[in-house]
């Protein structure tokens, strides 16, 4: 369940409520927990697969929204 939306630290930064969704998915993955493995390593393993791609697709979102805006000058 996305966590966003509960009491935290506001993330000014794009798509901050996902990123840290993200972030406590792979810190409490049995991965890190019990495999003893790095984030990074679990999420190249494919763990917490549907939040990093939602992060993604925001991120793309804003490339795209940002481009368009500079395209437009040209």
């Amino acid at each position: 369940m996305p966590r966003y939306y509960e009491e935290k630290e506001e993330d000014a930064r794009a798509c901050g409520g996902v990123r840290e969704d993200l972030r406590q998915c792979l810190l409490e993955s049995p991965c890190v927990l019990r495999e003893n493995k790095s984030p990074k390593q679990c999420l190249r393993e494919g763990h917490c697969r549907s939040l990093q791609m939602t992060f993604f697709a925001c991120k793309r979102s804003m490339v795209s929204v940002s481009s368009s805006f500079s395209a437009g000058g040209l």
